[in-house]
């Protein structure tokens, strides 16, 4: 297993927030399969930060298109990498 950072941007668009309950919902899922280390909001709401513990970079980017803020175009990825903490 691998652990990767994402970070994400968001814009105003209405349809992110409208989509956020079923958005976090996945991730509450993710995190109960051991695929989501942790996902969280920056403090004002521009962007967020996940960690994910995923086989590879194509099982994390299958994630992606299964998230409901996929289908509303509600994010820009900033970063996606390979993440090897030591502690």
């Amino acid at each position: 297993m691998a652990r990767y950072v994402l970070q994400l941007a968001f814009d105003g668009d209405p349809r992110r927030l409208a989509a956020r309950p079923a958005h976090r919902e996945h991730l509450r899922r993710l995190k109960e399969q051991g695929r989501l280390v942790t996902a969280g909001p920056w403090a004002d709401d521009s962007g967020a930060l996940h960690v994910y513990e995923v086989a590879d970079e194509a099982e994390l980017r299958a994630i992606l298109q299964e998230d409901p803020y996929t289908a509303v175009n509600g994010y820009e990825i900033v970063l996606l990498r390979e993440w090897a903490p030591i502690m």
